[in-house]
């Protein structure tokens, strides 16, 4: 095996219950969420028994994640499986800062709790949606987009494969322009449109917010949503641009596996990454965290 990375997923895959069985069966675990409790009163009863409306709530969904994913991640270095590098797409990207050591654990979780809460108020002030745009090339999609004023691509996932956000007026026209292109722009189930310019000003908000934050240097390569490229020292600039900028997933993959990653491990409660990732690089290895025995027989050190 060569270098492995560490893959942290973003909104749309929470689900109630999620963590749970991560919490019951390692203290280590355990002892991630209840950190998170302390500082956010009630967020593990919302990962375990909390209902998908309320989970779709983006104050809600971001710290729910972030304790989920943070709680697999240590169960996984707890076990000796430690990343070359890490990326994470959206909110994961606060995670693998985490993680990769550019914040601590306390810091990373109340600076996830923010994100969402000015990302959550910031959607409140426009009706807008996000659709994932799927069978066009990136060019037709960003084409697409520019026949209207208030649709932009925010995600490049994968070939074949953008998100769009939008003003929610004109989502119904843009899907149909979609369709008539060849593709099909499928909903999503996330209430605000993230990443585009109605997020402007919860991106300044959090860029106050950073500049409060004790930042430090990072003891592993994190890869950044907004240039695809390794982190430069531009901590605060990148982490929040980033809330109204697209995140460069396909070109973020890409360029890390130019760097010698060849195992993706991905960390949150679904399968999306794995699946973009398949379709990026068929010949690299991907697993997620769903089947977290088979990772740790087949990728822990012995």
């Amino acid at each position: 095996m060569g270098k492995i990375a560490f893959v942290f997923s973003g909104q749309g895959d929470q689900y109630p219950g999620m963590g749970k069985e991560l919490a019951e069966n390692y203290p280590v675990a355990t002892k991630v969420f209840a950190m998170c409790d302390e500082i956010r009163s009630g967020t593990s009863s919302q990962c375990f028994a909390g209902s998908e409306e309320e989970l779709k709530e983006t104050k809600n969904t971001q710290p729910c994640l972030f304790a989920m994913e943070l709680a697999a991640a240590t169960v996984l270095t707890d076990a000796g499986i430690t990343p070359d590098a890490v990326a994470g797409f959206s909110l994961g990207e606060i995670v693998a800062c985490t993680v990769a050591g550019f914040v601590d654990e306390k810091t990373g979780f109340r600076l996830v709790c923010k994100r969402g809460e000015l990302m959550q108020q910031a959607a409140e002030q426009v009706d807008s949606a996000m659709a994932a745009v799927i069978k066009l090339s990136r060019e037709d999609v960003e084409r697409l987009c520019k026949a209207f004023s208030d649709v932009y691509p925010v995600n490049y996932n994968c070939p074949g494969q953008i998100t769009v956000a939008g003003l929610a007026s004109q989502m119904t026209d843009f899907a149909a322009a979609v369709k008539a292109a060849g593709g099909r722009a499928i909903p999503l189930k996330v209430k605000g449109g993230f990443h585009s310019p109605f997020m402007r000003e919860a991106s300044a908000s959090f860029a106050s917010d950073l500049e409060g934050a004790e930042l430090c240097q990072g003891r592993v390569t994190l890869y950044s949503n907004l240039t695809a490229e390794p982190y430069t020292e531009d901590v605060v600039g990148l982490l929040s641009a980033q809330i109204c900028h697209p995140v460069r997933w396909e070109d973020t993959v890409r360029n890390m596996i130019a760097a010698g990653i060849d195992t993706f491990i991905e960390i949150g409660p679904g399968k999306t990454l794995t699946n973009m990732i398949g379709k990026i690089d068929a010949g690299v290895k991907t697993y997620c965290v769903s089947d977290l025995s088979t990772i740790l027989s087949e990728v822990a050190p012995c």
